[in-house]
């Protein structure tokens, strides 16, 4: 097979696994192949996704503004951990919809980095008395 046909074979894996999530995640097809394209026009995140398919873990080689998404997925899981506490549907048990907000917010980081930076360094979900 040649380079070419590698290439596309791969992406088109990778394209199921984000629509696979996106259904995990309750999501709608659309919604999957919306975010696939988006997710196409990073090639940084784009190569993420790959190593998390293959592996099930991050690269944490790309990074925005000093962060990985292994970063923006504990800060996601600290700013947002009121809903630890909440019912089966919250993310907690949602793997897929923490994942697919990882990507998101690294995608909308590459866009406007600062607005993200200042949340991760000023929401940190915790309960601080002064």
């Amino acid at each position: 097979m040649k380079e070419s046909g590698k290439l596309e074979q791969a992406l088109e894996v990778l394209r199921q696994f984000v629509c696979t999530l996106a259904a995990e995640a309750g999501q709608d097809a659309v919604y999957g192949e919306s975010f696939w394209g988006r997710l196409c026009r990073s090639q940084g995140l784009l190569q993420e996704l790959s190593y998390y398919h293959d592996y099930g873990t991050f690269l944490c080689k790309y990074e925005v503004a000093g962060y990985t998404l292994a970063d923006v997925l504990v800060w996601q899981v600290d700013h947002f951990k009121l809903y630890m506490d909440r019912p089966e549907e919250m993310n907690r048990y949602r793997q897929p919809r923490l994942l697919l907000a990882a990507f998101d917010t690294m995608l909308q980081m590459e866009e406007n980095p600062e607005q993200f930076v200042e949340k991760m360094r000023s929401e940190t979900g915790q309960d601080i008395l002064f």
